[in-house]
Order: C-alpha cells, then sequence, then structure tokens
C-alpha cells in the first residue's frame, strides 16, 4: 500500500517559522552559512555556541530564536504574575536577607 501524497494546496503553503532552532553541524562554512541565513530570516542568537570533538572533527551547535519568543514567553510570565493571589496578612519580614 503506497501512502497518499499531501494535497497540492498543502505543499504549497509556505511553513510556519519555529520560534527557536537548534543548529549543528561540522565547524565549517556551512555550518557559519546556515547560522547566517538564519539571521537573515530574523533569528537571534541564544546563548554561547558549543563545541566537541567527535574523534574526527569539531561538531558545533548554536540555538537561534525569534524575537517574538522572547515576548510570548515575558508576557506570558508578566501574566502569571499578575494571575497570583497576594495575601495580605504575610509578614512582610519574611523575606528579610535575600535579594
Amino acid at each position: 500500500m503506497v501512502p497518499a501524497a499531501a494535497p497540492a494546496a498543502a505543499q504549497d503553503q509556505p511553513q510556519e517559522k519555529l520560534a527557536y532552532r537548534l543548529i549543528t553541524g561540522p565547524d565549517d562554512r556551512t555550518f557559519c552559512e546556515r547560522i547566517s541565513a538564519a539571521l537573515s530570516e530574523g533569528y537571534i542568537l541564544h546563548g554561547s555556541p558549543a563545541a566537541t570533538f567527535n574523534g574526527t572533527s569539531v561538531i558545533v551547535a548554536q540555538a537561534v530564536i525569534l524575537p517574538a519568543a522572547i515576548a510570548t514567553a515575558d508576557a506570558a510570565v508578566a501574566t502569571a504574575v499578575d494571575e497570583l493571589d497576594f495575601d495580605a496578612d504575610f509578614p512582610g519580614d519574611a523575606f528579610e536577607g535575600h535579594a
């Protein structure tokens, strides 16, 4: 039995960009071109790159995210904090000594 092909209309639609991507590969020009392409698509670097040696070559990884992902996450945290119940009877010195 052969699986049915996806409808042509679905194939023609551009895929939604992922909010987070981890790009990996050998530490070479192709890897740098992939990172450069992601940056030109609107992604920003997230964290420091990682590198390891697999016994033959250096393998690198770099996370990239869309700036909107940061804004969405920040908004979700702000909303969650706003929705927390505040206990007015909570002693004010309970957090003394904590930053």
